[in-house]
C-alpha cells in the first residue's frame, strides 16, 4: 500500500466536507485530502482525480447520482477505490451501490474516525469493507432474495463460520482472531469458498449471494 493515500471527498454539504477533511487530516494516518467536489460533474472536472487513490462518495448528490458516479469511476478509473459514505442505508440503496462496483460502504450516522480510518486502509489493501450495520443490511437483502430452488454448494463447517463472519462485516484479521487461526489460513478458506462459487473476492461473494441465494447459513 502507498505511504500516502490521496483522497477526494464528494459530498454536497460544505460543513460535512469540512468535518470530514479535518477528521482525515488529524485522526487518520497516512492520508492526504487531494480535492473536494459537491457533485459528480465537479468531481470529473477535478485535475486531482487523475492521481487520486480513493474517492469518498456520498450517494445523494445533485445532478449525477452516487451509483452513476461509481459506475463511471469504475469504467474510467478502474484502479481507483470507491468508498461510499452515506446516511441512506436502505436495502435498495446498498444493493444498487454494490452493483455499481464500490469497494466499501459505511454509514454517516454510525461510523466514527476509527472506522473511517479502518475502512480506507482496508479497501486500499484490496479488501472490501462494510460497516457492521451495512453488512446486516446485505444479509437482509440476501434473505429477501433467497431462492428455494437454488443449488447449494457444500461448505465445510469452517467455511460456513467464515461466511457468517464475513456477513457480519469482519475483516480477515478479526476473523482469524475470532477463530484462533492465522490470516493465511483464513485466506485459504476464503479462496476455497470463492472457487466453489466461481467468484474472485468478498464483494463478488456478497453479490452472488444476493443474486442467487445459494449461501445457506443460519443466524
Amino acid at each position: 500500500m502507498k505511504d500516502v493515500i490521496n483522497i477526494i471527498i464528494v459530498d454536497d454539504h460544505r460543513l460535512f466536507r469540512m468535518g470530514l477533511r479535518n477528521t482525515l487530516t488529524y485522526a487518520c494516518s497516512g492520508i492526504t485530502v487531494a480535492g473536494e467536489a459537491d457533485s459528480g460533474e465537479a468531481l470529473f472536472a477535478l485535475p486531482a482525480l487523475a492521481d487520486a487513490d480513493l474517492v469518498l462518495l456520498d450517494i445523494n448528490l445533485p445532478g449525477m447520482g452516487g451509483a452513476e458516479i461509481a459506475r463511471r469511476l469504475r469504467r474510467d478509473y478502474p484502479a481507483l477505490k470507491i468508498l461510499a459514505i452515506s446516511a441512506e442505508n436502505d436495502n435498495n440503496t446498498v444493493q444498487t451501490m454494490l452493483e455499481a462496483g464500490i469497494d466499501g460502504f459505511i454509514s454517516k450516522q454510525r461510523s466514527d474516525a476509527n472506522e473511517l480510518n479502518q475502512a480506507i486502509h482496508s479497501v486500499m489493501n484490496c479488501e472490501d469493507y462494510f460497516g457492521r450495520d451495512i453488512a446486516a443490511i446485505i444479509y437482509d437483502v440476501y434473505v429477501a432474495k433467497k431462492k428455494t430452488t437454488a443449488v447449494t454448494p457444500e461448505f465445510s463447517e469452517r467455511e460456513r463460520d467464515i461466511i457468517l463472519l464475513c456477513r457480519e462485516g469482519l475483516l480477515c484479521k478479526e476473523i482469524a482472531e475470532r477463530l484462533g487461526l492465522s490470516i493465511n489460513t483464513i485466506n485459504t478458506h476464503k479462496k476455497n469458498i470463492y472457487q466453489k462459487l466461481g467468484i474472485n473476492n468478498t464483494m463478488e461473494m456478497v453479490r452472488y449471494a444476493m443474486a442467487n441465494g445459494i449461501i445457506r447459513v443460519e443466524k
